[in-house]
């Protein structure tokens, strides 16, 4: 882990908090507010959507300008190289910047005045862009909003005005998305909940429908951020490869076994798209179709296109541009936009850099996921650690020779479970064997 900022950077961020460039533009007139997880003080993104005279959308996205704060060739410049991206535990966060930054001064908190890196993206009336601008302009957030009770003031027909327009267009953003054929997994997500004082639990958390529609707005913004670098032949996109024809075989072998229709021609994405995530055997599905996605990276570009410029589970070029606070190169992808856009030179200390970023998101990637199994894997071991030789009622979520992968209905633990023949989707009962905290490891037998 990172650990401890070093005095000399904290002492940096402490002096710059107090004095950001602003932008002279001033764009403090538009309602802006933020969507975030509750308790959230990273905030990245503010959103405000209106109804244009077309019929189309006006979407206004507000991302924090971190390079207002953090100059180049600094201690908190290097410190940042250095982590990477913002890591999360339960209980806490190691962020890429001081928290005096990253929570505070450069947080687009509400009725705070900050700089920011600000898009304006119209839509026509099936949620096409049809105009793209970028620029930094000071902003001002009104109001901190939280998925649930957005959701809940969706649900009751009163959401903030602001975001009232947020499920039609992210609802075109999807039926595009779906045209594309993209490959949404949208799995049920295995999180660790509760708190140190009462305890820790494991569930199975599907997105509220505001979450998948927020998701649009950063997607598009990635999406018209990728345009920006392709028509300028130059950039750094988060590019997946198309899936292996081997791999869509494989899957294609198991969905008559799961129930999944599978019609002749049917890309992958198409059949995705009709799954019912809340039925077990779907779940298995998706699952084993974490395989169509494979070969993730980031691909700088100087002078020509890349021969390979998709994300495949978007189906179209995007780029990272959304997160600055919390993910290193999305600040350098707002740079390369907003020197595109103004018909400027990229910056010197942004093209020195770039070619450096894959390696260093790479490696916090890496840390990134090993964090996350670490801390489910440990969890896991210690909620069953007093259970030992107790029955289970489970999905097998994928099968080998003489072992599976089983999903537990309670609580929500996947794990290893030894047993021959035991097809994918069936429902078992299982024994817990181990359950060992120190080594986070958790084994089942079939009962």
């Amino acid at each position: 882990m990172p650990g401890e900022f070093p005095a000399e950077v904290l002492a940096e961020a402490t002096t710059v908090a107090t004095s950001p460039i602003l932008p002279d533009d001033d764009a403090t007139d538009i309602p802006f507010v933020t969507v975030d997880p509750a308790g959230s003080r990273d905030l990245d993104q503010a959103v405000h959507i209106r109804r244009a005279s077309d019929g189309g959308y006006l979407v206004s996205y507000a991302i924090a300008d971190v390079a207002a704060f953090v100059r180049p060739g600094t201690a908190l410049d290097a410190e940042t190289m250095r982590r990477g991206e913002t890591l999360y535990f339960p209980d806490q966060r190691v962020p890429m910047h001081p928290p005096v930054l990253s929570e505070g001064a450069a947080s687009l908190l509400p009725g705070e005045l900050r700089p920011a890196v600000l898009w304006q993206i119209a839509l026509d009336t099936d949620g096409n862009p049809s105009h793209v601008d970028v620029r930094r302009a000071k902003v001002r957030s009104r109001q901190q909003l939280d998925y649930v009770g957005l959701q809940h003031a969706v649900d009751s027909g009163n959401p903030p005005e602001a975001v009232a327009l947020l499920p039609e267009v992210g609802r075109l953003r999807r039926q595009l998305a779906q045209q594309r054929h993209a490959i949404n997994l949208d799995r049920p997500e295995q999180i660790v909940d509760g708190d140190a004082q009462h305890g820790w639990t494991l569930t199975f958390r599907d997105q509220l429908p505001v979450e998948t529609y927020n998701a649009e707005i950063s997607l598009l913004t990635g999406m018209c951020a990728a345009t920006l670098m392709l028509h300028s032949d130059y950039g750094i996109l988060r590019t997946v490869p198309p899936p292996d024809q081997g791999a869509i075989a494989a899957l294609r072998r198991i969905a008559p076994a799961l129930g999944i229709d599978w019609p002749d021609g049917a890309p992958p994405g198409d059949v995705l798209s009709t799954l019912d995530r809340k039925d077990p055997k779907h779940v298995a599905f998706l699952d084993h179709a974490a395989s169509l996605l494979r070969g993730s990276s980031y691909t700088p570009f100087d002078g020509a296109a890349p021969s390979q410029p998709l994300h495949s589970g978007v189906a179209a070029a995007y780029a990272h541009v959304t997160a600055p606070l919390r993910r290193l190169v999305d600040r350098y992808g707002s740079e390369i936009c907003l020197a595109v856009r103004a018909e400027q030179p990229v910056p010197e200390w942004v093209r020195e850099r770039v070619p450096q970023l894959p390696d260093v998101m790479d490696k916090a990637d890496h840390r990134a996921h090993e964090v996350d199994r670490a801390v489910v894997d440990t969890t896991e071991a210690w909620l069953l650690s007093e259970r030992i030789g107790q029955m289970f009622r489970a999905t097998v979520l994928a099968s080998e020779e003489k072992s599976a992968t089983v999903a537990l209905d309670e609580p929500a633990v996947r794990a290893r479970c030894t047993g021959s023949d035991l097809p994918i989707g069936q429902r078992v009962g299982v024994r817990l064997i181990e359950a060992d905290t120190a080594s986070r490891t958790v084994r089942f037998e079939l009962a």
